[in-house]
């Protein structure tokens, strides 16, 4: 399973998991996605990179998911595939470069909008090797 939603009063809310940090990471943005439109049905025709830096991980992971929504805001992009993505660590903290193959979201039926990511009961875990990363969005 790649991710799963969760009961939210509001927003929505979801876990996305992963192999390691990077595919936990790719699961979200897949999974924020697929809340407005179902992502099987989204054909990979444009690309776009994003790349974001942040001190602490928590941070990188909701300037990451920013510039998803900033994306599907300004460009009307929707993912379908997360081609690479990559996090990497130094003394100045994080670093993540990510390259995304999706549509214009006119080209589907979507329901709803995204509004901002938030930090309400944002979680990154790793138990043997396997990470989970929760996430609830403002919708």
């Amino acid at each position: 399973m790649k991710f799963r939603y969760l009961d939210h009063t509001a927003d929505i809310k979801f876990q996305a998991y992963g192999d390691s940090l990077e595919e936990a990471f790719s699961n979200s943005a897949l999974a924020m996605y697929n809340s407005i439109v179902d992502i099987d049905n989204v054909k990979p025709v444009l690309k776009f990179k994003v790349n974001s830096k942040a001190k602490k991980l928590m941070t990188l992971l909701y300037e990451f998911m920013e510039e998803l929504i900033i994306l599907l805001d300004t460009e009307g992009f929707i993912a379908t595939k997360i081609n690479t993505l990559t996090i990497n660590e130094d003394d100045q903290g994080y670093e993540i470069h990510a390259t995304l193959s999706g549509d214009e979201a006119k080209n589907y039926e979507t329901h709803g909008d995204i509004k901002a990511m938030t930090y309400s009961d944002m979680e990154i875990k790793e138990k043997d090797g396997k990470f989970m990363i929760q996430v609830v969005l403002d919708i």
